[in-house]
């Protein structure tokens, strides 16, 4: 048995990234320890989109207002859904 052999145990046993990659399957590097991602895959420190990113809210879909509304839209749509059912 050769010394690399026995050094690369730990290595191989680590968890893995198992982020999707553009090939369909899952990421096979080892995760940084402590996070769930390898250092491609965001588990690295300064890795993401910077703090009070601004460009992130651009067009403000996500905004809190927006969703709001698009549930009350939902919850409309539904009961109008229900009224024309009884109205068959």
């Amino acid at each position: 048995m050769s010394d690399h052999a026995r050094t690369t145990g730990p290595m191989l046993a680590s968890p893995r990234c198992g982020a999707k990659i553009r090939s369909g399957g899952s990421c096979r590097s080892p995760a940084v320890r402590g996070k769930r991602r390898c250092r491609m895959h965001g588990g690295a420190p300064g890795s993401g989109a910077p703090r009070g990113n601004q460009n992130a809210r651009r067009h403000g879909l996500f905004t809190g207002e927006a969703i709001a509304e698009r549930q009350q839209i939902r919850d409309l749509l539904g009961e109008a859904r229900k009224l024309l059912e009884t109205m068959k």
